[in-house]
């Protein structure tokens, strides 16, 4: 089930109108896509806020209510005031069923207490915290998820390594690109280094030919 936003349609637009409605506590918004005119609204500031703080916003189907008639739409965009980091603007997408969208999904990972690398003082290395993915809008993963519990130091995970569900492919297609790393521990690493040194540092063994 989707999440639900209340909004009011709004005749009002232009730079005065927005902020007048910021002083009443409204944030103008727009719902544009799916071969229909844009839909200009006003979302309460409280309402828009809590649902952006609760995460994963811009990978979420919302059903925005709109004066009674329901729209399901999935925020492609806020912008925030630089300076205050105050909420002024949301843009929604309109989807439907058959809506195919790229959205940014987080990156989860499982069993780090069991994880072989990171008991042996492994740094998990994480270079991907999201992944762009193509998904339908019935079909958005909240997260990804990788099981670290047979990861061992030096081993790279690749987003081959997660299952997605049926119909969501990774928006990057040309490689299996890495989403984490297990680094080696420091100490490790010097251990293994002066284990090289002192390798190089035995002497060759003289060999005597039996003319001598």
């Amino acid at each position: 089930m989707s999440a639900e936003l209340k909004a009011k349609a709004r005749d009002r637009v232009g730079k005065g109108a927005s902020r007048a409605l910021r002083r009443e506590g409204q944030v103008p918004a727009v719902i544009y896509g799916d071969n229909k005119s844009p839909l200009s609204i006003t979302v309460t500031y409280k309402d828009a806020m809590k649902r952006i703080q609760q995460g994963g916003f811009l990978s979420q189907v919302i059903t925005v209510d709109v004066d009674g008639e329901n729209h399901r739409v999935i925020p492609r965009d806020y912008q925030l005031e630089p300076v205050r980091d105050f909420l002024v603007h949301i843009d929604f997408l309109r989807v439907s069923k058959s809506s195919v969208i790229s959205v940014e999904v987080p990156v989860h990972f499982l069993n780090e207490e069991k994880c072989p690398g990171l008991k042996r003082g492994g740094v998990l290395n994480v270079v991907r915290h999201t992944v762009e993915l193509n998904c339908p809008a019935d079909s958005i993963p909240e997260a990804l998820e990788i099981d670290l519990s047979a990861a061992e130091v030096g081993d790279s995970l690749h987003i081959s390594a997660v299952t997605l569900p049926k119909g969501v492919t990774p928006v990057i297609t040309d490689r299996d690109f890495t989403v984490a790393t297990i680094a080696a521990p420091s100490a490790l690493k010097s251990e293994e280094n002066e284990e090289t040194v002192a390798a190089d540092e035995v002497p060759a063994t003289e060999v005597k030919s039996d003319d001598e």
